[in-house]
Parts: structure tokens; C-alpha cells; sequence
């Protein structure tokens, strides 16, 4: 038989395979050059959660760990990171949720500087080589939820990526979605913008 005809033999999967893997190699290598090259970014958001239901705000985020989601006059609730920790603040009620970032989806955004091939995979887009689809989950810890981030190839944008958006599916399989629009990048944000009122009553000070 002759040496080229024995190629033939091989299948045609164990030819692809260590391209592929190596596609997806760049490609979390290309969002990882993104997002270490994005200090600030501020954009305009629609949260949709399981329901359908839609709200608007204001995102403005700053590296390393600090995020705020404003949202839409109306709507009496605020997210806010401060670098150690994410801040629930529901107005109505009065009252105050606080864990971890790193027990959040939100941290690959956060802190970037992490090996984004220990915890992440590259998933097939509709969207051909103009769209990205980035999976991310602690695998260690289910329970802190599934992030999907979705990019678009732009080459003004830092690394040739703009984030579009991402969805969240937590341990409950219930999935919350947000759409950016209007990214701003690099502009100087104030460590202010991460401070937020508390609305519980405070205690008077021990006599």
C-alpha cells in the first residue's frame, strides 16, 4: 500500500480534534486580551429574567472586583461590588444581601487575570466567526451558577472584542439574561460611583 494511502485510514475526527482544540485555545487566549485590556467600561443594560420580564439600567464597571448595575427609575434595587464582596439592596423593603465575588458567576469579569482554560470552554454561536460564546463555572462549585458571555469581533474595540452581553443560570436552573448596549471603555470612572446608601435603620450609638 502506499504511504500517502494509509491517511486514509485515519478518521477524519482525530484530524480536527487538535485544531479545534487549538481554535478554541486562541480563542479564550483573544477574550482573556480583552478583558485584561478593559480597566472601565460603562453600557447600557436590559436584564431579562426566567419570566420574560425586562428592566433597563446603567452599568459601569472597574477593575479589579468593583461593578454597580443602576437600574431604571422606578425600580427600587441596586447591585453594587466593591471589590470584596456584591451588595443586594432592595429600597422597598429595607433590606441588604452580601456574598462573596468570588461565590458569583460575575467574578470572570471581575478578575480577569485568571486562567480562563481551568474554568471556561468556547461554545458553537450562530453567529459564525463574528460572534463568541464563552462558558465559565467554578467546577468546584456548582452551586455558584453558570455564566455564558457572548462577544462580538470589533476591531475598535479593546483586543477586537465588544461585549454584547452575558446569561447567568444558577443552581435553581433559573436563567437571567442582560443585553449591553452603548459600551464606553477605558474612561475614568470615580471609586465613588461603588458606595451605596443602606437603607436599614441604624442603631444609636452605645452611651
Amino acid at each position: 500500500m502506499p504511504r500517502f494511502a494509509s491517511f486514509a485510514l485515519i478518521p477524519l475526527a482525530a484530524v480536527m480534534a487538535p485544531a479545534t482544540a487549538m481554535a478554541a485555545e486562541n480563542t479564550l487566549a483573544q477574550v482573556s486580551q480583552h478583558l485584561l485590556s478593559v480597566d472601565t467600561m460603562t453600557a447600557d443594560f436590559v436584564q431579562t429574567d426566567r419570566m420574560g420580564t425586562s428592566i433597563g439600567g446603567k452599568l459601569t464597571l472597574k477593575r479589579p472586583g468593583k461593578i454597580r448595575f443602576q437600574y431604571e427609575q422606578g425600580v427600587p434595587r441596586l447591585i453594587v461590588g466593591d471589590g470584596k464582596a456584591l451588595t443586594m439592596i432592595d429600597y422597598k423593603v429595607g433590606q441588604v444581601s452580601r456574598w462573596p465575588i468570588g461565590n458569583s458567576p460575575l467574578d470572570v469579569l471581575l478578575h480577569p487575570q485568571k486562567d480562563m482554560s481551568r474554568f471556561a470552554r468556547v461554545l458553537p454561536s450562530d453567529g459564525g466567526d463574528r460572534r463568541l460564546l464563552v462558558q465559565a463555572r467554578d467546577p468546584k462549585h456548582p452551586e455558584y451558577g453558570t455564566i455564558t458571555l457572548a462577544f462580538a469581533r470589533n476591531p475598535s474595540a479593546p483586543g477586537g472584542l465588544m461585549l454584547q452581553g452575558w446569561s447567568v443560570l444558577d443552581a435553581q436552573n433559573n436563567r437571567t439574561t442582560l443585553a449591553l448596549s452603548n459600551q464606553r471603555f477605558n474612561a475614568p470612572v470615580s471609586d465613588e460611583t461603588f458606595r451605596w446608601k443602606d437603607p436599614r435603620p441604624q442603631r444609636p450609638p452605645n452611651r
